[in-house]
């Protein structure tokens, strides 16, 4: 039995010794989620920082270097100046749902992100529609941004807040089919099937050119769906200030902020479970040392991110007409006749087999 096992089996017969079944597991799950809650903030922090690293070795500049050592404090330091600002709005705002959207915003991301397995260990909610709650969960997030913007009473605001909610409805579609078209081959929504399918080849190489394309795909329609550069267009702050965000300060402003960095994670998570095997090495020596995985799995998803970083730092912002052009015009008939051709491979039984 490996360390992460022995432990939590350890804690397990502990809290069911001392306590009813019934209060041990409501323990065991809030204990599961204050795990996650660390998880998501640390994982935040460091994403900033790596985002603020990226840019300046981009435009060659030095990025933070003041606070910590080579700055390595500096994302801290903003957490805690955005923790003792004062928490403005406007008058006239829809006190409610201005106070509530960036919660729906935050608590989408971590539902998501209790779905992601980083090994076959470390997996707090292992569901046999893995992929389907993954992708109706992140449509929530866009509620949170629609309801922000409207109730802020905030013409640029609201301009936001309707240009992602476009957005959004658009580019999951591309998110989905591509996606369907991996299923095609693993014929299982359950991520942890999905990851041991891929112990005779990352379905990547196993599903050909309609694999490498429904990757591509992906990604693209991923960063989108995060309202990253170069389609922002619902932040836009030549055009519309801070978009949706405009009327927040605080830390209401910061839920905004590091959902988008959580989302950004998210969507490389999926794209390293599904596209490359998860946390399984090229090597088969995850399985021996289980704890390696979860390096191979962050290292392979930070990889990712750091491809989608390079999106930003160089591509221009797109139009909301280009925008919207990519998607109906280009990636959905594609993707389409992309799912054909991959539903042909796996009927005639083509698939690599590593």
């Amino acid at each position: 039995m490996n360390i992460s096992l022995s432990i939590t089996k350890s804690i397990h017969d502990w809290l069911y010794n001392i306590m009813p079944e019934g209060a041990a597991s409501i323990v065991e799950m809030v204990l599961i989620g204050l795990v996650y809650l660390a998880i998501f903030a640390i994982a935040g922090l460091f994403l900033v920082l790596l985002e603020r690293r990226v840019a300046a070795w981009f435009q060659l500049r030095i990025g933070p270097n003041r606070v910590g050592f080579q700055g390595l404090l500096q994302t801290m330091a903003d957490a805690l100046k955005l923790l003792s600002k004062e928490l403005t709005g406007t008058v006239k705002a829809d006190k409610f749902l201005y106070n509530l959207a960036p919660y729906f915003v935050i608590i989408s991301s971590l539902m998501a992100l209790a779905v992601i397995p980083f090994t076959k260990e470390f997996h707090a909610f292992d569901i046999n529609i893995g992929i389907f709650f993954l992708i109706a969960v992140s449509s929530i997030g866009v509620i949170g941004i629609l309801l922000g913007g409207w109730a802020s009473n905030n013409k640029f605001a609201l301009i936001g807040a309707m240009r992602s909610g476009v957005q959004t409805i658009s580019y999951e579609l591309s998110i989905g089919l591509s996606l369907l078209t991996m299923i095609l081959i693993t014929g299982s929504l359950q991520l942890s099937e999905i990851v041991e399918v891929q112990k005779s080849g990352w379905l990547i190489v196993q599903g050909h050119v309609p694999a490498i394309i429904a990757f591509m795909i992906y990604m693209i329609a991923g960063t989108a769906e995060t309202n990253r550069a170069p389609f922002d267009m619902v932040e836009a702050e030549s055009e519309l200030g801070a978009g949706f965000h405009t009327e927040y300060s605080g830390m209401k402003f910061a839920y905004f902020f590091l959902a988008e960095f959580i989302n950004m994670f998210l969507i490389a998570a999926i794209a390293t479970t599904i596209f490359f095997g998860g946390w399984l090495s090229p090597f088969g020596i995850t399985e021996s040392i289980p704890w390696l995985g979860v390096l191979w799995f962050l290292g392979k998803t930070l990889t990712l991110v750091f491809l989608m970083m390079w999106f930003r730092w160089t591509f221009p912002r797109l139009r909301v007409d280009q925008l919207l052009t990519l998607e109906w015009k280009y990636l959905l008939p594609i993707n389409l006749v992309n799912i054909v051709i991959m539903a042909i491979i796996v009927w005639l039984n083509l698939t690599i087999q590593i």
